[in-house]
């Protein structure tokens, strides 16, 4: 009973260290939501100081708080384009789109093989002999698609 009387007492330092350790916890589960949640507490502790409030328009006040700054921060992240020195690092296929190359293996019914730097990929496409320079114009997962060369 004691601790309930104390956090009566001293409800708006209650919110500030319940924001502290929301904060705290974002440190270890980064995300962005415990930080909108962390700072909602402690902008509730604040105003609590300033204006004694009841227990329910404090917890109405941290909800909406933590909601508006979630909500915003979600659509602030979302709407960043997401940039990276190696735009095809998982789409590999996608990065030799444009690029000319020697068939390895001709195409018969459809299928051959190119070697690129050290792998060898498979391509569609028209059927072609050995030998023939192909552009690569498109990817189906693995499969290169490619065009002759005239």
């Amino acid at each position: 009973m004691a601790l309930v009387d104390f956090v009566g007492a001293n409800g708006h330092w209650s919110w500030v260290v319940a924001g502290l350790v929301l904060l705290a916890l974002e440190l270890f589960l980064p995300g962005g939501i415990l930080l909108w949640m962390g700072i909602a507490g402690i902008a509730t502790g604040l105003l609590t100081m300033v204006q004694p409030l009841a227990w329910p328009l404090q917890w109405l006040i941290f909800g909406v708080l933590s909601l508006a700054g979630i909500v915003l921060w979600l659509r602030f992240a979302r709407s960043r384009p997401t940039t990276s020195d190696r735009p095809f690092l998982n789409q590999r296929a996608d990065g030799f789109i444009g690029h000319e190359v020697v068939l390895e293996q001709a195409i018969v019914q459809g299928f051959g093989r190119v070697v690129l730097g050290d792998s060898v990929w498979r391509v569609s496409g028209p059927d072609l002999p050995v030998g023939q320079r192909v552009r690569i114009v498109g990817s189906q997962g693995a499969v290169l698609v490619v065009e002759p060369l005239a």
